[in-house]
This record gives structure tokens, sequence and C-alpha cells, in this order.
């Protein structure tokens, strides 16, 4: 008997997304979730609810073995420090360059805290422009201040 791990769900996931000729976007729409959630849960960042994943394998075709993988929770590792791929890698350029000015900016709307990276939403949209497409990623999170004790 062989057992699914996170990485053959994944693999499935792309395999069934490639053939049906799919998008993230549509692939949301069929489980009634965000496109970014979608993706992240879909890459093994992020458990899915049970009916969410039973959502998932139907409308895929996956077995039922995969609905049970996916609401597992994540072990999130990255495979390197700084990812070479430019998409990727330009995003830790942004958080590099205007890291302490976000957070300088939070502390001084919010004081002392963070945001929450688990009570989270974001959006990636597609901005015509005249001198070029612009892409606009959106981030919400939930302001959690420290603690003094």
């Amino acid at each position: 008997m062989t057992v699914l791990n996170r990485e053959d769900v994944t693999g499935m996931i792309l395999a069934s997304k490639r053939q049906a000729g799919l998008t993230w976007e549509s692939i949301a729409g069929m489980i009634s979730m965000s496109p970014v959630w979608t993706h992240s849960a879909c890459m093994g960042m992020n458990a899915m609810p049970a009916g969410k994943a039973q959502a998932l394998t139907e409308a895929l075709g996956l077995p039922q073995e995969a609905a049970l993988v996916l609401q597992e929770s994540p072990t999130k590792i990255w495979e390197q420090t700084v990812p070479t791929d430019p998409c990727i890698y330009r995003l830790y350029e942004i958080v590099g360059v205007y890291g302490p000015t976000i957070k300088a900016l939070i502390h001084e709307k919010f004081g002392d805290g963070i945001m929450s990276a688990i009570d989270f939403d974001m959006s990636v949209e597609k901005v015509p422009h005249p001198k070029g497409d612009r892409v606009k990623v959106e981030m919400s999170g939930k302001y959690l201040a420290y603690n003094a004790w």
C-alpha cells in the first residue's frame, strides 16, 4: 500500500491543473477561497479545512487520501536562504529595502508589535498603466502587540 505525502499531492494538483488548463483563480473559485490562499495550501504551506480539502480533491479528481493529506498541519521549510528565481528574489529585495520602513511605520501607527501572518489575507492584481502594466500586491494582517510581563 502506497501512502501519499505532501509532495505527492502537490504534484497531483499541479498535473491536474495543467491537464485541465485551469488557473489558480478558477481552482480557488471551485472551493470558494482566494487564489493566494488556495495556491499556498496546494503547495503545502497551509492546512486546508476538511470541507475545502474534500471539495478540491473532488473538483480535480484526486484520490480520497489526498484530502486527508491536505488537512495535515504543514512544516514550513524553505529550500534556500535567498531564492534565485527573479520574481521571488524581487520580493526579498523589497523586504530588504523597505522592511525597516514598514516596521517603523507599523510601530508609529500601532505601537510595538507585528502584523500577523496567521490572521492574514493577500491579493495580487494586474493594474493597467500607460508605462506598462503594474503588479499590485495588497497584504492585510491583524496587528499583534507585544506583551510586557
